[in-house]
């Protein structure tokens, strides 16, 4: 199983982009997706996440700004950026509770795509 992100890069403050990451290998199901930062120095956290049915929750700092959403039959989950600002400059982390056929849940992660916001 791996997850490969995509759509990171420079942007301009007030700036956006669109983060993609997708799901592929032996894969039974995929639970709840998300996505996840760590800025230097900091702790991993999280962004956004998404379940199976579509519910959303956010971290209160990019609530109104960010979207995440997911393609089920993709395997793909998604985060539109609005508004970047530069505390936003972080490695996002895509991250998927999933089940590969024949083994048990359990969590995967992207390789992280850089996401810089900078004038």
């Amino acid at each position: 199983v791996q997850l490969v992100e995509s759509g990171g890069g420079l942007v301009q403050p007030g700036g956006s982009l669109r983060l993609s990451c997708a799901a592929s290998g032996s894969i039974f199901s995929i639970n709840a997706m998300g996505w996840y930062r760590q800025a230097p120095g900091k702790q991993r956290e999280l962004v956004a996440g998404i379940t199976s049915g579509g519910n959303t929750n956010y971290a209160d700092s990019v609530k109104g700004r960010f979207t995440i959403s997911r393609d089920n039959a993709k395997n793909a989950v998604y985060l539109q950026m609005n508004s970047l600002k530069p505390e936003d400059t972080a490695v996002y982390y895509c991250n998927a509770n999933l089940r590969p056929y024949g083994l048990d849940n359990n969590d995967y992660w992207g390789q992280g795509t850089q996401v810089t916001v900078s004038s």
